[in-house]
């Protein structure tokens, strides 16, 4: 039972996240740097974690992903309340009715505090909605995990991550064509921007194609593009009816946060890395992280080696893979690291010269040389 629980630990941690939001203050600020400390001390001090048990209770499995949905609704509507109280908006109306203050559920945050909820929240959401929405999409012979996983990335902008992902990053990964792998000397900022619209570009051109063959037009509702477009459009006209301008305001903070996240996320776990396009994807092609608590709270994701190798594979089967390319450390480290781009490249720099010639094949090998030609 404790293989299953452990898959339960991030959901008890954006539970006590969202309390420190409610709480407001300096609540906001401690929880805050707890939760990141407790991520990254965590993996630092607890190891790896190499155990590959058998989980065979396919019920429980499901509704432990499946309730990332309304967690990821409560994480929203947190984030909401940090503004609401400042508006005459729906909420404050139906309490009003009630006889209740609004700042008496949650009390007016401070700008500063505000600064500190939004990429906080954006970690939570990061955390519960994007990583079980990867596990989600893909599932691609289950209509209903599709849609649950599009609905939770499009509280990040990215319902369209479900076809992208699936149909274009993982057939060229570790290739030119694949927007979502950094070359090596490309920085995370710059590649946030151009993996953005790269991806977006890619997923709209995939399902151009796909209609064209049933011979519908794209500017259709059956363009999966569109509606996942409009399903955080949806999300944003809610939030501007239940806390107004600034409701709007930090709802659009929040999700291009979050989605900034995912792709320093994808950022380095495919860094630097090269594939001859007429070669099939091997462990080699990902960076991989066995590091306990990341595993435990990112659903097995941070086995990336494997799960590129084999993408079909649900999370619980997802192998260590120990001899695969080892990230820097477990995954809030490592986008810490990210993040400041010139310690970034003397550690990676390092990594790729092993990766070079410890991994590569003479024909990635040649590749690596006509890039830095």
């Amino acid at each position: 039972m404790l293989h299953y629980l452990k898959f339960f630990n991030f959901y008890i941690a954006v539970l006590i996240g969202l309390c420190a939001i409610w709480i407001g203050g300096y609540a906001i600020i401690i929880g805050f740097g707890v939760y990141i400390a407790f991520y990254v001390l965590g993996d630092a001090l607890l190891g790896d974690d190499l155990s590959e048990p058998p989980l065979l209770n396919a019920s429980l499995l499901k509704y432990m992903l499946y309730s990332a949905l309304p967690l990821s609704v409560c994480i929203y509507v947190t984030a909401l309340s940090l503004v609401a109280s400042v508006n005459d908006t729906l909420p404050a109306i139906l309490l009003t009715h009630l006889s209740l203050n609004i700042n008496d559920v949650a009390p007016e945050a401070s700008l500063l505090q505000i600064v500190i909820a939004v990429p906080f929240l954006a970690l939570m959401l990061g955390g519960v909605a994007t990583v079980v929405a990867h596990e989600l999409v893909h599932r691609v012979g289950n209509p209903v995990a599709v849609c649950i996983g599009r609905w939770l990335l499009a509280f990040s902008f990215d319902a369209n991550f479900s076809i992208e992902h699936v149909f274009n990053h993982h057939v060229k990964v570790a290739t030119p064509d694949d927007p979502a792998t950094a070359p090596r000397g490309r920085n995370v900022y710059i590649h946030f921007v151009l993996a953005y619209i790269g991806t977006q570009r890619a997923g709209w051109q995939i399902e151009c194609k796909r209609l064209k063959k049933k011979n519908h037009s794209p500017f259709s509702w059956q363009n999966a593009c569109i509606r996942g477009w409009l399903m955080s459009a949806l999300l944003g006209l809610l939030a501007f009816l239940m806390a107004g301008v600034l409701g709007l305001a930090i709802f659009v903070s929040v999700g291009f946060c979050a989605k900034f996240i995912l792709e320093v996320v994808n950022y380095m776990e495919h860094y630097g890395l090269v594939r001859d396009p007429r070669q099939p994807v091997r462990p080699r092609h990902s960076w991989n992280s066995n590091r306990r608590v990341s595993c435990w709270t990112m659903f097995n994701l941070p086995r990336h080696s494997h799960h590129h190798a084999q993408g079909a594979v649900p999370f619980e089967n997802l192998k260590s893979l120990q001899d695969s390319p080892q990230m820097i450390s477990g995954y809030i480290s490592t986008i810490g690291i990210a993040l400041i781009p010139p310690l970034w490249f003397r550690i990676m720099d390092k990594k790729l010269a092993h990766w070079d010639s410890h991994y590569a094949n003479d024909r990635e090998r040649e590749i690596v040389k006509a890039m830095q030609r």
